[in-house]
């Protein structure tokens, strides 16, 4: 049993902080790095030990500057919002990142790095989902006065097919067609303007998957490699299940779109539990934890780099014929689930990872950031 005021290992404190720390050398040598950081680099020890600093970092990262002035001024310092990107660990992220001189060292400096990428991504859906509310609520205004004069259109243009001369029959329809569009994009706006309670119900999400695949490989996804990876122990999700198919649904067929001109075209399936990421949420008070992972990966051209901050924003496509409100609304209803989604992509590799709660049967679904 340990005594009140025992003194506790510095290095027990050091490994148990959810934190990346890495301590190098004044000649940037890593000598010592705590779990978190042996995860967020995706190596060991003893590995990340015979490296410098400058082989785990970007050439020119701004964190190289940080720790030789910590050296130079012998006082902490911090760098926020830098971008920590390698080869050799994937993906570029964000993080904040503060560095401290050791005491009584005059060679060392310790860094503690703190990941803003999901936050980021989330304060990104505040304003997505801030705009599919603008969109709503401009679609709540104008749909009755648009839908009544466009059936009159519609109903006119049918009786003109039934009248008018072959030659000019192709026109009369035109008229029904985009007519039947313009309907069609009004109705998928008004979704988002959609505020009831979702009838929720603890659902295996790999039944889900596998319902999704099935209906791919049937359709859209055909002649796609479809591989699963799913971690078995993952506990029920708290949700509705014909719109997480919907979801899941959406997405897979974005990335079977997206792979028409891939040579060896494949999409992969995973999930697994991640603890520790943990979200406020409105009209709840405690912080919610979103432990379920789903990731939906594919080996196609990826997303241009323009258009990846704002792939949840309603009207934002990069097909030729798209409405631009697939992804927003599949944001939404992730949203309504109280979770998170987000997109890492580079060329050969996209990947749309969702995090969900898990929660009890009898609780409500806490809605991220409020639904819309």
């Amino acid at each position: 049993m340990k005594i009140v005021g025992e003194p506790i290992p510095a290095l027990a404190v050091l490994q148990s902080l959810p934190q990346p720390i890495v301590v190098c050398s004044e000649d940037h040598q890593i000598i010592f790095v705590n779990y978190a950081a042996e995860s967020f680099f995706g190596a060991s020890m003893s590995v990340l030990c015979r490296q410098k600093l400058d082989d785990l970092v970007a050439f020119g990262s701004p964190v190289i500057g940080l720790v030789e002035t910590v050296l130079t001024r012998r006082a902490p310092m911090a760098e926020y919002r830098v971008g920590i990107g390698s080869s050799r660990f994937g993906d570029e992220r964000i993080a904040d990142v503060f560095a401290t001189p050791i005491a009584d060292n005059d060679s060392g400096v310790v860094l503690l790095i703190q990941e803003r990428t999901m936050a980021d991504k989330i304060d990104r859906q505040m304003v997505s989902r801030g705009a599919a509310r603008s969109v709503t609520g401009l679609a709540s205004m104008l749909a009755h006065e648009i839908k009544n004069p466009l059936s009159g259109i519609r109903g006119a243009a049918q009786l003109l097919e039934q009248t008018v001369s072959s030659e000019e029959i192709v026109l009369a329809r035109l008229i029904r067609e985009e007519t039947d569009r313009i309907v069609g994009l009004l109705d998928r706006v008004e979704v988002f303007g959609d505020d009831r309670p979702l009838e929720s119900e603890p659902i295996n999400i790999h039944a889900i998957l596998d319902r999704v695949k099935l209906l791919a490989s049937n359709g859209v996804g055909r002649g796609i490699n479809i591989v699963e990876e799913y971690d078995p122990s993952l506990p029920p999700v708290i949700g509705h299940r014909d719109q997480l198919i919907q979801v899941m649904l959406n997405l897979v067929k974005n990335a079977a779109e997206s792979l028409e001109k891939t040579s060896a075209p494949e999409i992969k399936l995973s999930t697994a539990f991640r603890p520790g990421i943990r979200i406020a949420v409105t009209g709840v008070s405690e912080r919610i934890s979103l432990p379920l992972e789903i990731v939906i990966e594919d080996n196609g051209p990826g997303v241009p780099p323009d258009v990846l901050p704002f792939l949840f924003d309603p009207f934002v496509t990069t097909k030729a014929n798209g409405s631009g409100l697939g992804l927003a609304l599949v944001a939404k209803i992730v949203g309504d689930h109280g979770g998170v989604i987000d997109c890492d992509s580079r060329p050969g590799r996209t990947r749309l990872r969702i995090l969900l709660p898990v929660a009890k049967q009898s609780s409500p679904i806490p809605a991220l950031l409020g639904a819309s």
